[in-house]
């Protein structure tokens, strides 16, 4: 018997090939009741989509990679929700990958290797090196999320980030505007991390400009952005002597910040009315923890949508493009942890 394609399904639901073709590649501008019948004509079939067959008509595949180090991290499963939504407007289908950070892997993604059917791939790196990215980026279509580890004048690839230097510099003033004066640095990574290095730039241009000075003992290190460390990382501060503990602390992911209210709250130490407590992230948990933490808020939807729409001009370009460098934007939503107001959740 004959595959079935997407004539037959479209004869079966009653719809247009462009409405099946819209279904299978999940672009959402499909009334439900459209979709169930797609769906339904699709399992009746047996219909499959054949990649290979479309990548030797068009010479693409429709698929795109998204390598990023660590799902279990909210703010890369959010960011991978809304870099599909993009990706599915466009007619994309991603591909997602967990690097953790290994620099062989992430160059693995970077080239395509491994994955012949990608057109290409947006890749948040940590350590793999510029120079490798830069080579990659000749050869293949490639998108690079977060923070630059690269001079300023150097553009490797097309790359989408926020401010950091400026979204740590936004939070730490609206501490040092409520008054705080001992404001620890919860983030302070023990390896050259970029993401690390610029927010600790923003802290300090914040302190600087409120009149304090920055104290080492108010920075303990971290090895890496979750909730463990950040837990141990409280606790150091809350060893301190008493004159020399903080009144706020600067988390630079929300991660951490759940981890440090988790060591206020066995200390006995009131948030915000001892402690207040202020990240970056804008993740779920920043919002229905308890209190709730005022949060940096990356716009994940403008990163997402940056990045898809970067590579897909790269994938369907017959000539090279020069890279460039979008800057997505980023604001502060002030909630419990540091003003004390309790507020029904704004969902």
């Amino acid at each position: 018997m004959a595959a079935a394609t997407l004539k037959d399904v479209a004869a079966r639901a009653g719809v247009s090939i462009k409405t099946v073709s819209n279904v299978v590649r999940g672009v959402p501008r499909v009334s439900e009741a459209t979709r169930e019948r797609v769906l339904r004509a699709v399992g009746e079939l047996g219909y499959r989509p054949n990649p290979s067959a479309r990548r030797l008509r068009t010479g693409r595949s429709g698929l795109i990679g998204l390598s990023v180090p660590d799902l279990t991290m909210p703010y890369f499963a959010e960011l991978a929700q809304h870099v599909r939504a993009e990706a599915a407007e466009l007619g994309l289908t991603v591909l997602v990958e967990e690097t953790q950070g290994d620099a062989a892997e992430e160059l693995r993604l970077a080239t395509g290797v491994g994955a012949a059917l990608l057109d290409g791939v947006i890749l948040s790196p940590l350590h793999v090196r510029v120079d490798d990215l830069a080579s990659a980026a000749d050869a293949f279509p490639l998108v690079l999320l977060g923070e630059r580890s690269y001079g300023r004048d150097q553009v490797a690839a097309d790359h989408v980030l926020i401010d950091n230097v400026a979204a740590a510099r936004d939070v730490t003033a609206h501490l040092t505007g409520s008054g705080r004066t001992r404001i620890a640095a919860v983030g302070v990574k023990t390896w050259s991390a970029a993401t690390s290095t610029q927010r600790l730039e923003g802290f300090q241009h914040a302190l600087h400009e409120a009149g304090l000075t920055f104290d080492p003992r108010l920075a303990p290190p971290v090895q890496e952005f979750d909730r463990r460390n950040g837990l141990l990382a409280m606790r150091e501060l809350l060893a301190l002597p008493a004159d020399a503990r903080p009144d706020a602390v600067f988390c630079f992911s929300d991660l951490l910040a759940v981890g440090a209210v988790r060591a206020l709250h066995e200390a006995g130490v009131g948030i915000p009315s001892e402690v207040a407590v202020a990240s970056i992230d804008g993740s779920e948990e920043a919002l229905y923890g308890t209190p709730s933490l005022t949060s940096v808020i990356p716009d994940k939807a403008a990163i997402a949508a940056l990045a898809v729409k970067s590579l897909a001009a790269r994938i369907g370009s017959a000539e090279p493009l020069p890279f460039e460098v979008h800057l997505a934007p980023h604001r502060l939503v002030v909630r419990e942890s540091t003003d004390g107001v309790r507020r029904p959740l704004e969902v």
